[in-house]
Formats: structure tokens, C-alpha cells, sequence
């Protein structure tokens, strides 16, 4: 085996050098991704320059690249709080939230990358304590929830409004009361539902015996008009229209004009 040439050896020396000075110099971010450059011999984080984006960049081999998720995140929270009266209440709530990234050199700089843990599991525990003691448990497992969510996400959001981080949504998934609480708000609940159906059926049957009352007043008072407007004469002309519209029939009968009382007709045989 024939010995390397002298030149050959510092070619080789030098060709790992740069490859060792190029893995260290290359940094790839991913999709969804950016990178705060930490510079050693210079003031530490950049902060006064956008964060490094997605894809391929090359940096001095001293310096450092911390990559974040900058895409929205989701975070699962089970938490046990007290409501106005002192019960303990467990929510499950989602916050959806994401780094600021103009502010991503910020946000490592004065929190680093256990941001969440730091400020944001704290503020979401803080205002959902804050919002739920302002209930009872018959409030919030009736009618309240979407209003606690929306006072939490309002309360979280200021709390997180300095800390180089959005809060885009907290939703409230679930809200768990004692057993022996929701028994009783269910029984009580039922008996509030029974009784509003009973005022219901009175309010019903008072309308309809309104109703009939006011019908029958209706058939009293156009009677009494009808019997005041009734003369002698008026009778005769009736029964004497109803005695020529008899004696058009087909059957055989035999009418006395004038032998009844009051003047009026008499109709004998009816065959």
C-alpha cells in the first residue's frame, strides 16, 4: 500500500473540519416551526429580528437554534374548584393557544420553552377558580356553562395579555358535580318542571271557562234582543209564511185559515 502524499493529509484534515463546521452550521426547521437564534459571542437571543422561519438556514457553528411550535397547540385541564357556596365542582376544559412569533425571541428569553407550564396551566387554573366561585352548583349545571367558558377565555386572555403568547379559545367540555348535589338539583329541577305544568293547565282551563262564559252571555243577550223585537204582527207573518210553505208539500192536509190563537193557521190531517 503506497504511502498518502504529504499535501494529501492536511486535504483530508481540512475536509473534515469543514464538514464538522457545515452539520454545525446547517439547521433545518419544519413545517409549523420557528427558530430563535441564540448568538454565544454576541448579546445572547435575538430579539429585535424576526424568528428564523421554515426550512433550510445557516448559521455560525458557535451559535445555537432553539426551535418552537409556533402552530395552534391544545391543552387538557381536569380541575377541581369551589363554587359560591363551597362545594367543590371539577371542569374539564381545552384551551387552544399558540406562541406570538414576532415575539418568539421574547417568549424564550423570559420564559423558555416551558412556557406553557409557566404561565399558561396557572392563568387558565386562576380564572376558572376566579369565575366558578361567582355560581352556585344549580347555576352551572343548568343554564351557566357557556357563560363560565366565556368569562374564563376572557379572564385567561388577560392574564396572558404581556406573556408573548395567544390564547385563541378555552371551551368547557364537562362540568361534574357531587352525585348527592346533582340528585337533589335534578329532583328539584323535576318539581320546578311538574309545577309550571299545573300552572299551564290552570291558566288553560281558566281561558276556557272564560270562553264559555262569555258565549253563553253572548247567547243570553242576543236572545233577550230577539224576544224584545217580536211583535203579534210579526208572528202572524211568520207562521203565515211557514204555513204556505207547508201547504206546498205533497202530502195530504186540511189548513183553517185564522182558527188558531192569535189569527193564525191550523193544519188538520198530516197524510
Amino acid at each position: 500500500m503506497e504511502k498518502l502524499p504529504k499535501i494529501g493529509i492536511p486535504v483530508i484534515v481540512l475536509a473534515v473540519i469543514l464538514i464538522i463546521i457545515l452539520a454545525k452550521s446547517a439547521v433545518t426547521i419544519g413545517s409549523g416551526e420557528a427558530g430563535v437564534l441564540y448568538k454565544v459571542f454576541d448579546k445572547g437571543v435575538v430579539i429585535d429580528e424576526p424568528p428564523l422561519g421554515e426550512g433550510f438556514h445557516l448559521i455560525a457553528p458557535w451559535n445555537k437554534v432553539i426551535i418552537y411550535e409556533v402552530r395552534q397547540q391544545e391543552l387538557f385541564e381536569k380541575m377541581k374548584v369551589l363554587s359560591s357556596n363551597g362545594l367543590e365542582i371539577q371542569i374539564d376544559a381545552s384551551a387552544w393557544y399558540q406562541p406570538v412569533y414576532s415575539e418568539l425571541g421574547r417568549l424564550h428569553q423570559n420564559l423558555g420553552e416551558n412556557y406553557l407550564g409557566r404561565v399558561i396551566q396557572p392563568a387558565i387554573r386562576s380564572a376558572a377558580r376566579s369565575v366558578v366561585g361567582r355560581y352556585t352548583p344549580e347555576q352551572l349545571y343548568s343554564s351557566k356553562r357557556d357563560a363560565i367558558q366565556d368569562e374564563i377565555y376572557a379572564e385567561t386572555k388577560t392574564i396572558l395579555a404581556k406573556q408573548y403568547v395567544q390564547l385563541n379559545e378555552v371551551l368547557v367540555r364537562d362540568v361534574t358535580l357531587p352525585n348527592t348535589i346533582k340528585d337533589a338539583i335534578e329532583r328539584k329541577l323535576k318539581q320546578e318542571q311538574e309545577s309550571l305544568e299545573y300552572e299551564f293547565r290552570l291558566v288553560t282551563a281558566a281561558k276556557e271557562a272564560e270562553k264559555v262564559i262569555i258565549e253563553a252571555q253572548g247567547k243570553a243577550d242576543a236572545n233577550k234582543i230577539l224576544s224584545a223585537s217580536l211583535t203579534d204582527k210579526i208572528l202572524q207573518d211568520k207562521g203565515v209564511d211557514a204555513t204556505l210553505k207547508l201547504s206546498e208539500s205533497p202530502n195530504t192536509k186540511v189548513i183553517v185559515i185564522g182558527g188558531g190563537e192569535g189569527g193564525l193557521p191550523i193544519i188538520l190531517g198530516n197524510n
